[in-house]
């Protein structure tokens, strides 16, 4: 009779959450919902606590043969590089190569039962999330120019859900899930396959919530900075399961120490150094499951030994009641994030203009991928957006740069995750569900 409860359980869980919270307004495409928050100072609504969170899972398709997403005006796309396996991050090497992280979550090994932990990894793989890690970083290389790759390559095999890379003094560094490790590199290379060399380890563990850790070299200190994610959604499993996570951590490569660089960040995704004021700047998912247009996720840059209030409160001193114990004396200094993405976007990419081919008005800012939400009433992100800089500082709203990942009946053919320019100032934009690399480049004038 038990093994015949759960799946009826599951089946009403499923079923009345779906039916809860997918309403007519669902069939509206990711451009048209703004409610849920952009820029400097979004208005934020009351909080609305959820027992359970709102499921509106876009299916994943793939791409039908020949659709591409839509490019802004002014621009045009093509595939730089197709069939590919759950491609996720990138790295551009001095040469012009590209290096693909294709990954997914580690295999996971707590072995607790709850419906939500059963119900979520339904979810998800609905979403296109939970098909196995290829643990792989694959090597593209255009040979002729003509923005397709035409060389195509296992790099580095036998990872462990890797993500971020960053080549620092002849050596590629690669954080897995685990750990950073680094290869020997030389230029033009076209396949590793000497030992990793451990270099630190990193949060993992039983729970590992927010898997991805990104990576990137300092300028010039001789030090890394990795992204670690919360072991939960709102601190639920206990602050000990979250040390040294929700932070940005830095690395020094002499000693091999590393410190929480900056911290209450809850999923901290892409690094970029921000050309106009050297500034770091850092992708941030915020919590879920108090409504729909709480909390915007955003990126923001980072001060040495700043707090950025997650747990306990969110976009700068905004309280959050769930979270226990309470810190009144950390929400006093949790810093306000420089720039709101939306609410549940799922932003991760970011990659700042250092004189792209694309013309104004995408010149001088920053591009953002945004994965796409799977828990709002109306589908956010699925979407490359572009923020316009001045002077270090964002300046002005958001404008679309590659749209069209949802098509007819509320299905994803694609979902935008890293993006990164190529040599010749191309946007490469990749797309764990279509498995492709984009291309974004301008249209020819006159045409």
């Amino acid at each position: 009779m038990k093994s015949r409860r759960v799946p009826l359980l599951m089946g009403v869980f499923f079923a009345a959450v779906t039916a809860g919270c997918v309403s007519t307004s669902t069939q509206r495409t990711a451009t048209t919902a703004t409610s849920g928050g952009y820029g400097s100072d979004p208005v934020l609504p009351k909080p609305k606590p959820t027992l359970f969170p709102t499921i509106n899972i876009a299916e994943a398709t793939g791409w039908p043969g020949g659709a591409t997403p839509k490019p802004a005006k002014g621009l045009k796309v093509n595939a730089f590089a197709r069939d590919l396996d759950h491609p996720r991050w990138m790295h551009l090497l001095p040469n012009g190569d590209i290096l693909v992280a294709e990954t997914n979550a580690p295999a996971k090994k707590d072995s607790g039962f709850s419906l939500r932990k059963v119900f979520m990894a339904q979810a998800m793989k609905r979403a296109g999330a939970a098909t196995k890690s290829a643990n792989r970083i694959t090597l593209l290389r255009d040979t002729d120019g003509d923005g397709v790759a035409d060389l195509r390559t296992p790099f580095i095999e036998g990872l462990n859900s890797p993500f971020g890379m960053a080549l620092f003094h002849g050596k590629l560094y690669v954080a897995n899930t685990d750990a950073i490790v680094a290869y020997p590199y030389s230029t033009g290379q076209t396949r590793i396959t000497a030992r990793p060399q451990r270099i630190v380890g990193l949060p993992a563990g039983s729970i590992n919530h927010h898997w991805t850790k990104d990576l990137i070299a300092g300028r010039g200190n001789g030090k890394l900075y990795a992204t670690v994610g919360s072991n939960s959604n709102v601190g639920e499993n206990g602050m000990a399961a979250e040390k040294d996570r929700a932070a940005v951590l830095e690395i020094d490569l002499a000693s091999r120490r590393t410190r929480v660089f900056a911290s209450g960040l809850r999923n901290p995704n892409g690094l970029a150094w921000n050309p106009q004021s050297g500034k770091l700047w850092v992708t941030v998912n915020e919590r879920d499951e108090i409504g729909d247009d709480l909390v915007p996720d955003y990126m923001t840059s980072l001060r040495e030994g700043g707090f950025y209030g997650w747990p306990y409160s969110y976009f700068g001193q905004n309280v959050d009641v769930r979270a226990k114990p309470r810190r009144p004396d950390l929400v006093a200094s949790a810093i306000k994030p420089d720039y709101a993405l939306g609410a549940h976007t799922a932003s991760l990419g970011l990659t700042f203009d250092q004189g792209s081919s694309l013309r104004q008005p995408y010149r001088g800012g920053a591009f953002v991928g945004q994965h796409g939400s799977w828990n709002r009433r109306v589908h956010s992100g699925y979407k490359v957006i572009f923020v316009p800089f001045r002077d270090g500082k964002p300046a002005g709203g958001p404008k679309d740069i590659l749209t069209g990942f949802i098509g007819a009946g509320d299905k994803a053919m694609g979902r935008p995750v890293g993006v990164t320019f190529d040599k010749t100032g191309a946007l490469l934009v990749a797309d764990d569900v279509g498995n492709v690399i984009w291309r974004v480049t301008p249209v020819k004038r006159g045409k």
